[in-house]
């Protein structure tokens, strides 16, 4: 992004029914964006039935998404200057909403995957653009106010679309979790048509075409490692060693080109604040953090406890509750600066460590519903004491032209961040369950007291059926001991990396920001 001496900023705070309105409008658009990606993975198993696709054919469902999405993100600063921040932003959820009718009428995979991509690219212009116009929308002394509602969109978000997903699956079909975006798009895109204001008249900047697309050919074959590379076996596979090859190189030609650039597409130079380069570091580890247990706790208490996937999605509700129970106090205290930010993060990381070995010491074949009441609540704390202060740090210390381009740096850590980790706990996941059959399976013998009385209880089944059984036991076993392990992973990522929240930059107080 780069600034024109040209375009004038324009003050748009805005008070009353205007500001409560332009808040649900963009709210609102931030929800559809975080909650369809959940919505869609719980809905994947019957979309992949209902085409008769194979695990991986089905996988680019939610790769063809992501990768649109952060290619996106980084240049969404350019595309707001480029065509004022209304239009974009409008024109992004009207991409959205018509990608999601054409996903939901798709009649083959290949469709399917086609319009998810360009669902992305819609999808990829709303997050960081919702934040600055939040930012913007909201005086300074209501800055955790507004810090506060966004992260209920961004944090609940998650939470809440496997229970949404779960209820559209089992009591609708798999098209209804595109469709629900509709009506919603509609209101929101209405509303920022008739009610949100540019900060700058739209420029004339030209197109950095080599920067773009060298960005699309970095963070695009750097996604698909991430996302197919445990599938695949990593870097045993042909097409993750070139695409690995191809992300490093590419992103390093990038940077290079981006700041010799006279009109760079990405603006680097808003990583010279602290905060915003700290920010960034922190939020690939909310990231981490954030999404690492919206994917594994599904695939747990299906996979090994039977649960619906209604149920599933339900259990993840008491994190959403507790978020939304302490965020607006977080709000209030970072708004005002009552408590350094930099240990409400801190303490965040380490509420959400402690709520992960919970987690795993909660993890048996035998748990129950409420038995995640505890753990999931203690993580709904930590989120909520992080995003808000972490926002305000961030956003608060750059120059007001150079906002968009440090929420577009943040909101792209935290979604790299999402796929780090989900693609590092699945390959714990698939290679810790390996250990650990391995070593049941060493353990199952006749002479072990636990066989002896397994075979008694079983009766006479005949050797071909006991050992089936047998095999069924050390497999569940291995799924929830490998399942642990995820949880302590994040546990120990998320303790150990707390510290980092201290290379922050404390905000000024709201008064002296006034004063100056």
């Amino acid at each position: 992004m780069t600034s024109n001496p040209a375009s004038e900023s324009r003050d748009v705070v805005e008070y009353g029914w205007r500001r409560s309105l332009i808040t649900l409008a963009i709210v609102t658009a931030t929800l559809l964006e975080i909650v369809d990606v959940t919505i869609v993975n719980v809905a994947l198993p019957n979309i992949q039935g209902n085409f008769g696709a194979s695990i991986d054919q089905a996988a680019w469902i939610g790769t063809g998404y992501i990768i649109a999405n952060v290619i996106v993100i980084p240049i969404t600063p350019w595309l707001q200057l480029r065509f004022g921040r209304r239009q974009y932003y409008a024109a992004s959820i009207l991409l959205f909403i018509a990608a999601s009718i054409m996903c939901g009428l798709s009649g083959s995979l290949e469709e399917l995957v086609f319009w998810r991509i360009l669902q992305g690219l819609g999808g990829g212009g709303l997050i960081s653009t919702s934040q600055a116009i939040l930012r913007e929308t909201y005086p300074q002394d209501k800055q955790g106010m507004a810090a506060g509602i966004f992260a209920m969109g961004v944090i609940v978000g998650p939470t809440v679309g496997p229970t949404l997903g779960g209820i559209i699956t089992d009591q609708l079909s798999w098209r209804w979790a595109f469709f629900i975006n509709v009506p919603l798009g509609i209101l929101a895109v209405l509303i920022v048509l008739f009610m949100l204001r540019n900060p700058q008249r739209p420029s004339k900047l030209r197109l950095d075409a080599i920067g773009l697309a060298l960005l699309a050919v970095g963070v695009g074959s750097l996604q698909y490692v991430l996302d197919q590379g445990q599938q695949k076996d990593w870097f045993d596979d042909g097409s993750i060693v070139t695409c690995a090859a191809t992300a490093v190189l590419g992103l390093v030609a990038f940077v290079f080109w981006e700041l010799r650039s006279k009109s760079p597409i990405v603006n680097f130079s808003v990583l010279r604040y602290r905060s915003v380069s700290a920010g960034s570091i922190l939020g690939m580890v909310l990231g981490i953090s954030l999404y690492g247990s919206v994917l594994i706790i599904p695939q747990y208490v299906q996979g090994s406890l039977g649960f619906t996937a209604t149920l599933s999605g339900e259990l993840l509700v008491f994190r959403a509750v507790a978020v939304m129970l302490f965020t607006p106090l977080s709000a209030f205290v970072s708004g005002r600066n009552l408590v350094d930010q930099r240990w409400l993060v801190a303490s965040g990381f380490f509420f959400i460590g402690i709520s992960n070995f919970m987690l795993a010491n909660v993890t048996t074949t035998g748990s129950e519903f409420w038995t995640f009441f505890w753990p999931l609540a203690l993580s709904g704390l930590g989120l909520s004491q992080i995003f808000v202060p972490l926002t305000i740090t961030v956003l608060g210390s750059p120059q007001p032209r150079d906002i968009p381009a440090a929420a577009a740096f943040f909101n792209l850590a935290r979604q790299i961040g999402g796929s780090i980790a989900i693609a590092v706990l699945v390959t714990i996941l698939a290679r810790s369950n390996a250990v650990h059959h391995t070593e049941l399976a060493s353990t199952v013998t006749l002479h072990s007291a636990a066989v002896e009385q397994f075979v008694q209880r079983s009766g006479d089944l005949g050797p071909q059926r006991l050992a089936i059984r047998l095999n069924a036991l050390v497999n569940g076993q291995a799924a929830v001991l490998s399942y642990a392990d995820t949880a302590r992973f994040v546990a120990i990522v998320s303790i150990g990396l707390a510290p980092l929240a201290f290379i922050l930059r404390r905000p000024k107080s709201t008064a002296l920001v006034a004063a100056e």
